[in-house]
């Protein structure tokens, strides 16, 4: 609104906002459509992050089941030099075998080898992993050649290198 505002015989102009409340008289009527399509978009939402945090949580091993999955399909392949790359997190470990003196590859031959308990490694299947409480990895649960008795392989988190599982 303009009103004219006097002072000292000049008129000028400015504009003036006035602010009123709305009543219960003033409200908008009730759309029944915008309504429901609001409650739609938030129950959308709430079921889009309920999905999101489900397979966030149920895959937070993927990364150590995948790890020790690798280990087995070469073991499979009998690429046990491969497979020992992985147990050490190491791909280039032939290059400094010194380093691995605490679990030397023809130890673990002897462990994962054709002579080992397990034998040759024909198939394998993830059954899951284990969060010990306290534990700084993770147990991967891993059926070997139709066993009964799995194989439990720990997964360090930090650097990712295999050992036999102490759980």
């Amino acid at each position: 609104m303009l009103v004219p505002i006097s002072g000292d015989g000049n008129f000028a102009l400015a504009v003036l906002v006035v602010l009123t409340a709305m009543s219960l008289l003033d409200a908008p009527a009730y759309d029944p459509v915008k309504e429901r399509r609001q409650k739609i978009k938030i129950a959308a939402i709430i079921g889009v992050a309920i999905v999101a945090v489900s397979l966030i949580y149920l895959n937070r091993d993927w990364p150590e089941k995948r790890i020790v999955d690798n280990f087995f399909a070469a073991l499979e392949k009998q690429d046990y030099k491969t497979a020992y790359g992985i147990w050490m997190h190491d791909p280039n470990w032939q290059q400094h075998p010194e380093k691995y003196t605490r679990y030397p590859y023809n130890e673990f031959y002897n462990d994962w080898g054709p002579g080992g308990e397990w034998g040759i490694v024909r198939s394998h299947r993830i059954l899951g992993a284990l969060h010990p409480s306290g534990g700084s990895g993770v147990v991967v649960v891993v059926e070997v050649n139709g066993r009964a008795e799995p194989a439990r392989i720990w997964v360090e988190k930090s650097d990712k290198t295999l050992s036999f599982s102490p759980y």
